[in-house]
């Protein structure tokens, strides 16, 4: 392996543009090349001083990246997978994964045909409040998990909806904003066993939702809640509380809540709560907070694990088989507020 890796970052909207940032901060990689064939590409690459071609295809005659990032929108998503499973590139593909999971199942069978690291852009797992709570919830300091309650609330301006995309069936903030939070709590809490969700238009008459409301039931028997708007002027998103992205106001605010036998903890801001001797409602309850650094940048982070893949150094944090299964869950919800009924996964 070179001792700096060449990157190329294909699709150059506001997904593409944070990781050629990450690329230009990190240590060891660099920017190989920016794909896009809108204007944004072009003025992209020539910023960086770097090369700009139309598509990966094209790319692929004139050079060979060690890695390339898909940052296109979801529906191109296969189609990058695909050209770079059959070069045998290391990709770390934005989420959602893919625009269904039959299409994610393909990519990630290209992928293992001609093994090739597939990770996904779920980049909240790189932050490292997110180890420590997962560290804390290990330890057993929660006991046995009973209630998890978790909130997206957030207010997307109506210039966001100049894109027809964005106002379609499938666009709405489960698919774009909520995966994020189910690939966390998976990862937190373990597998979700079923699903029971209902959906509503009523800020907006788009074809997509603008609210919605899921009951997760998981493995381990706990039972969790989670609502997601981006119609909601609030505090409470993950956006706006860890403090990971610059672009979105700071508040002291948590979203998600996760309780058991022995204590219940807040994220982002890891306060655990727990009766220091006998437990009861008539006890007293202390507040501990652990001395950490709430400013990670989770996308640099992910960078760097994307080049400790390439080089066969770590595996991926966020596999394929990750995104799949937290789309699974999104298509699930999906189903289950369209018909009423809950949705059990295997």
């Amino acid at each position: 392996m070179p001792d700096t890796l060449k990157i190329a970052v294909a699709g150059a909207g506001l997904a593409g543009a944070q990781h050629i940032t990450a690329l230009r901060r990190a240590e060891g990689v660099a920017l190989a090349a920016v794909v896009d064939p809108g204007a944004n590409g072009a003025d992209a690459a020539r910023r960086e001083n770097t090369p700009h071609f139309q598509s990966l295809g094209e790319m692929l005659e004139n050079t060979r990246p060690d890695g390339v990032v898909i940052a296109t929108p979801t529906r191109l998503h296969p189609e990058g997978a695909a050209a770079c499973a059959a070069a045998g590139l290391p990709m770390l593909v934005e989420k959602p994964i893919a625009a269904d999971t039959e299409q994610a199942a393909q990519m990630i069978k290209a992928a293992r045909a001609n093994n090739t690291p597939l990770l996904v852009g779920h980049h909240r797992r790189h932050n490292p409040l997110v180890a420590a709570a997962r560290e804390t919830i290990t330890s057993g300091a929660l006991g046995q998990m009973t209630v998890i309650n978790a909130q997206c609330w957030l207010c997307k301006p109506d210039d966001y909806f100049d894109n027809e995309w964005r106002r379609q069936k499938g666009a709405g903030p489960l698919f774009i904003n909520a995966v994020h939070d189910i690939d966390l709590l998976r990862h937190l809490c373990g597998e979700v066993e079923s699903v029971r969700a209902a959906d509503t238009r009523i800020a907006r008459d788009f074809e997509a939702e603008d609210s919605a409301a899921l009951l997760l039931k998981f493995a381990n028997g706990a039972l969790g809640t989670m609502t997601v708007s981006d119609a909601t002027v609030a505090p409470w998103s993950w956006e706006l509380t860890a403090h990971e992205n610059p672009a979105y106001p700071f508040t002291s605010e948590s979203c998600y809540f996760i309780g058991g036998t022995r204590g219940s903890m807040s994220l982002p801001d890891l306060v655990l709560w727990q009766n220091p001797a006998a437990r009861g409602w008539w006890q007293p309850i202390t507040a501990t907070r652990p001395v950490f650094d709430f400013g990670g940048d989770a996308i640099f982070r992910q960078i760097l694990q994307f080049a400790a893949v390439i080089r066969g150094e770590q595996q991926p944090l966020v596999s394929g088989e990750d995104a799949l299964r937290a789309l699974t869950i999104i298509e699930a919800a999906k189903q289950s507020a369209k018909t009423g009924e809950t949705v059990r996964l295997t």
